[in-house]
């Protein structure tokens, strides 16, 4: 396997395009996460099934977010996408997410070139409102069995404000 952070770079982030890396699809309750020293995928763990990813996550190579992790990715498609895939992604938005104190953002995406939808999604508010609130529940309790209430969506925020935390998460990797 290839090592995403040397092969990849973060994407054309300005004209709101990056590369995403899938690490969990939609609808798994495994908690698989890139392991950077080791350039490969590896199951961190099993989550109860009531936790189960209402979207594909994933990361943007060559980011670091506060938490010092790659910057997380929520990629939004009709079907589940399988670990170890990359896509072209057009940022719609981000969610503003603490993890146990620290800030753990999670940019949202979706394809860049969706031929499905005719490209109509383009910001959070093109996204069903029930699909809003189902990522921010899923967020907001799926720790709840191990450490209730360490988990807190701060709210949303626009492209322009996603692309920020992008252009900070690269200066970040560039500078380790």
């Amino acid at each position: 396997m290839a090592d995403f952070n040397k092969i990849l770079t973060p994407g054309d982030y300005e004209n709101g395009i990056v590369n995403v890396v899938i690490e969990i699809p939609t609808g798994s309750n495994h908690k698989i996460e890139w392991n950077r020293d080791l350039a490969a995928f590896q199951l961190d763990r099993v989550e109860p099934a009531i936790f189960a990813k209402p979207t594909n996550y994933g990361f943007i190579p060559q980011t670091l977010d506060e938490d010092g992790d790659e910057l997380d990715a929520l990629i939004i498609t009709d079907q589940p996408l399988i670990t170890g895939i990359f896509l072209e992604a057009k940022i719609i938005g981000v969610m503003k997410f603490e993890d146990d104190g620290e800030i753990d953002d999670k940019v949202v995406v979706v394809p860049a070139d969706d031929r499905h939808t005719g490209n109509a999604i383009n910001t959070l508010a093109d996204l069903p409102e029930r699909l809003i609130q189902q990522i921010e529940h899923h967020f907001t309790h799926y720790k709840d069995l191990k450490k209730p209430g360490s988990t807190i969506v701060k709210g949303w925020g626009d492209a322009e404000e996603a692309k920020e935390i992008i252009r900070e998460s690269i200066v970040r990797w560039n500078e380790k």
